[in-house]
């Protein structure tokens, strides 16, 4: 039963350097570039004192709840309105990803309402909207709903009724100002304006650079990403946005962690070009994170007040001095596409590998129960005293790639939650990425290890039953498809 050491070792060795070469030969490859930016975003001037002058509060408002019905459901909504009899500007608030309630709007909706403008922010839709699929022009029509409910209002001038959106929001926006000219201008704020799957990449690159995490975890997250077959994540929003002719105004704040804001702003000027727009505004607020909030505060110094001052001075703020203004932004890194991954690392073979995996160690444990049940009656001698060395090796590797699963997901989710709170530190990082590491290589061993065992009790004359064959095929066969799957996504390649 005894193989040299050395020679496992070797065996190992080679296994561990033949698996590292598979993550570096098979696409996809990921290395975004440095971004070089146009310049006229190298430098820009401060924004006009006419815009972030003190808005007064003009009159006390009111609120009433409202309920639009919509494709598959009712949209539920707060509309907040002057108290004062007149004819007022009015805006639909748009959420970004999740859930989207109408609360998260309050502060900004009575800013506005007390400034005299008329706002209505609602529930987003749960029907047509989850993880999976997302109809970006489902929600442009149900913003457009809102729209024409303000039309409607005696206390709203039909010719100023316009839809702010925020992150998604920026993708659902356009679509609906190119859809209809019921839309009088359009506000986005940290829109993305490049695919969703660039977006998140590039997010998910600088969260990785600010923890130290190791080159190996951004191209796991990269490879598992590619893998994905959303439809909604490779959108292109830039055929919406060149057909936008309304008034725009963008802000992007210099501290956002979540959307490549030098080139969102690069492809909201592509679109304006190729509309035939030049009444657009693009404000660039300094220290303003992804909400336009200092460190998820107070909001950035001159955000509401522009917001307020550019919607009360339409038509004329529609055409600005500068188009681009505010703290100079600074993006390191291009926003680069995820490729797709090939045929055989699709979400569908991932699913079968880890599928086929868990049925042999299912198969594997079962057997080896019945063996032991049945084996009491007619066993070889050999069988009897060879066979449970080799079934405590198959337990083992069945928990050690039971663990390596689990260990990834938790690394993945760990990852995903740091970026979207934009929190963690460095070490649990590198402590989780050394924890999957250290188990895809114990998991190496193992096979290795395991093999060397069955083959040295054959040589020494051990009859392995059907069950007892069933039990080693399935758990051997199951950890080499993890051990591909695991070489597929780097958890062998070097350096560390």
């Amino acid at each position: 039963m005894r193989t040299g050491r050395g020679t496992l070792s070797v065996a190992a060795g080679l296994l561990l350097v033949a698996l590292a070469s598979v993550g570096y030969v098979l696409p996809p490859t990921f290395d975004p570039p440095p971004l070089k930016a146009e310049l006229a975003l190298q430098s820009l001037p401060p924004q006009p004192v006419t815009e972030v002058r003190p808005v007064l509060d003009v009159t006390p408002i009111r609120e009433e709840p409202i309920s639009i019905p919509a494709e598959g459901q009712t949209l539920e909504g707060t509309v907040r309105f002057p108290a004062a009899a007149g004819r007022y500007p009015a805006m639909v608030f748009v959420s970004g990803s999740g859930n989207g309630s109408r609360t998260e709007f309050t502060p900004q909706a009575e800013f506005l309402s007390r400034a005299g403008v008329v706002t209505v922010a609602f529930d987003k839709r749960t029907n047509g909207y989850n993880f999976r699929d997302r109809d970006f022009g489902l929600l442009a029509d149900d913003a457009l709903r809102m729209v024409e409910y303000l039309r409607s209002r005696p206390d709203v001038d039909p010719l100023r009724v316009g839809i702010w959106g925020v992150s998604e929001g920026g993708w659902v926006v356009p679509i609906a100002a190119a859809k209809s000219p019921s839309v009088g201008f359009m506000v986005l704020v940290s829109s993305p304006n490049v695919s969703p799957l660039r977006q998140v990449a590039w997010a998910l690159n600088e969260q990785l650079l600010r923890l130290r995490a190791p080159i190996g975890a951004r191209d796991l997250l990269i490879r598992a990403m590619g893998a994905v077959g959303f439809d909604f994540l490779r959108y292109d929003a830039q055929p919406a946005l060149s057909q936008v002719r309304q008034p725009v105004l963008a802000f992007y704040g210099t501290t956002d962690p979540s959307i490549p804001f030098v080139e969102s702003t690069q492809a909201l000027m592509k679109g304006m070009k190729e509309a035939g727009n030049d009444r657009y505004t693009i404000r660039f607020m300094d220290r303003g994170d992804h909400a336009m909030r200092i460190h998820g505060g107070e909001f950035t110094a001159g955000y509401l007040e522009t917001l307020a001052n550019w919607i009360e001075g339409l038509p004329g703020t529609a055409e600005p001095s500068v188009h681009l203004a505010g703290a100079t932004p600074v993006q390191r890194f291009e926003a680069s596409d995820v490729p797709a991954a090939p045929w055989y690392a699709g979400g569908t073979m991932l699913g079968l590998t880890i599928c086929l995996a868990a049925v042999g160690y299912v198969a594997g444990p079962v057997a080896a129960m019945v063996v032991r049940l049945r084996g009491r009656h007619a066993a070889p001698e050999v069988n009897a005293r060879l066979w449970p060395l080799i079934r405590r090796r198959l337990h083992k590797m069945v928990w050690t790639g039971v663990g390596l699963l689990l260990s990834v997901v938790a690394f993945i989710t760990l990852l995903v939650l740091f970026s979207i709170n934009q929190a963690g530190a460095w070490p649990a990082v590198l402590a989780g990425w050394l924890v999957v590491r250290v188990l895809a290589v114990l998991m190496l061993v193992q096979e290795v290890t395991a093999v060397a065992a069955v083959v040295s009790g054959l040589r020494e004359g051990m009859r392995p039953s059907r069950w007892q064959h069933v039990a080693i095929a399935g758990v051997l066969g199951g950890t080499g498809l993890l051990l591909v799957a695991a070489a597929y996504y780097g958890l062998f390649s070097f350096p560390w």
